[in-house]
């Protein structure tokens, strides 16, 4: 999986839920009345929205998504593929419930994965036991032994 930028990230909005061609599933968090805002924007008018969402990851944004939904939306799109290799370029929520899903972590981790934007994460199983990679060497990055601190 590798998140895209769209504008809307790039400006640190929310986004409205953009399309995955090919997996309905892994389509993007859908922010509800909060698309197309900063989480600045958001707080100034709904502080106590705001919090509830960040701690609570049953609540939805008025006409939007909460984390759980989003979750079992992903798991589900993940138990469903057929075996083999799929490649897909989603937004990072989807990443990050895809990896809350695939380690059977509660949903609150949601919050505390950070994925960078332009990034790839590799989920790999079978028999509906998943398994994270990490650690993925950088495709065009600097050499790591030029790079300061241990190797």
């Amino acid at each position: 999986m590798r998140p895209p930028l769209d504008a809307a990230g790039r400006r640190g909005r929310f986004g409205s839920g953009l399309p995955c061609p090919g997996h309905e599933g892994l389509r993007g968090l859908d922010a509800g009345q909060w698309a197309g805002r900063t989480l600045d924007e958001v707080a100034a008018g709904d502080p106590a929205g705001v919090h509830a969402w960040m701690t609570d990851p049953g609540y939805a944004p008025p006409g939007g998504e909460s984390v759980d939904t989003l979750v079992a939306r992903v798991g589900a799109a993940l138990a469903a593929l057929p075996p083999g290799t799929h490649r897909a370029v989603v937004e990072q929520a989807v990443v990050r419930a895809a990896v809350v899903h695939a380690l059977e972590l509660p949903a609150a981790a949601f919050w505390r994965l950070d994925v960078r934007p332009a990034s790839v994460t590799t989920l790999t199983g079978r028999a509906g036991r998943w398994n994270l990679l990490v650690g993925q060497q950088e495709q065009d990055g600097p050499d790591p032994a030029t790079r300061p601190g241990p190797h």
